[in-house]
């Protein structure tokens, strides 16, 4: 089967120079702070407040959902104080900055696993996600405590456990199992501190997705980086495996 034949391959539509779906991958935190001579969790923290920022510029720029890669699964090899200060960190931006962005038309969700997280932050993620729930605006996915390779190994486990038979397995089964079934696919993915490299995020969703790479640091992230990134995003050539 050559490029032009694939099955369920995205088509493109009117509104195809426009990113709907955005990702960020907010590297560099660490590296800020160590720039500064600070501790790693004030880069987390400044962190925090590039996310508030990047989604207001989110929303009057138009875009109708925005995921960002907030803590992998490998990232809990990390030394315990800094995991812990990630904990503290979710705890704060739960209770105070997401809550302010909800009054924007915010509704907020989260991916990946909640097992690992305290028995207060897991209420806390479920009382947000349910008081978010008819805001419009502008959908924030957070991936927390998410890897992409686990997603798929449970996507597929699930269609075992459903007792799918293998010619009912096929994309939309697949699609259905995943971690957020309602998350449209992503058109563009950002990723800032110049790493070249997606991470172990989203690699189902970012089937189709247009890459921007920036040296911009996540805690110095702004409305300027993403225009700048739209922009490119808006001046590509998307063909989908087409001509």
């Amino acid at each position: 089967m050559n490029e032009t034949e694939e099955i369920g391959t995205p088509v493109p539509s009117e509104d195809a120079a426009r990113a709907r779906t955005v990702a960020i991958i907010m590297d560099g935190n660490g590296r800020w702070a160590a720039g500064k001579g600070l501790p790693v969790e004030a880069g987390h923290r400044e962190g925090t407040r590039a996310l508030r920022r990047t989604v207001e510029a989110a929303i009057d720029e138009g875009v109708g959902a925005l995921v960002v890669y907030a803590c992998s699964t490998e990232n809990w090899t990390r030394p315990p104080d800094e995991v812990a200060a990630l904990m503290e960190i979710l705890d704060e931006t739960i209770g105070r900055e997401l809550p302010d962005l909800a009054e924007q038309g915010v509704r907020t969700r989260f991916l990946g696993r909640r097992d690992r997280v305290p028995p207060q932050t897991r209420s806390a993620m479920d009382a947000l996600e349910i008081s978010t729930a008819g805001r419009e605006t502008l959908d924030l996915w957070i991936a927390f405590d998410y890897g992409g390779r686990a997603e798929l190994v449970d996507a597929a486990r699930r269609c075992v456990e459903d007792g799918l038979t293998p010619a009912e397995v096929d994309e939309a089964a697949i699609v259905a199992r995943l971690n957020a079934p309602a998350l449209p696919e992503i058109d563009l993915l950002i990723r800032t501190s110049g790493e070249f490299r997606i991470s172990n995020f989203m690699l189902w969703e970012t089937a189709y997705a247009e890459f921007v790479f920036t040296e911009t640091l996540w805690p110095d992230f702004g409305d300027k980086d993403l225009r700048a990134a739209l922009a490119a995003f808006s001046s590509r050539d998307r063909r989908f495996g087409g001509r």
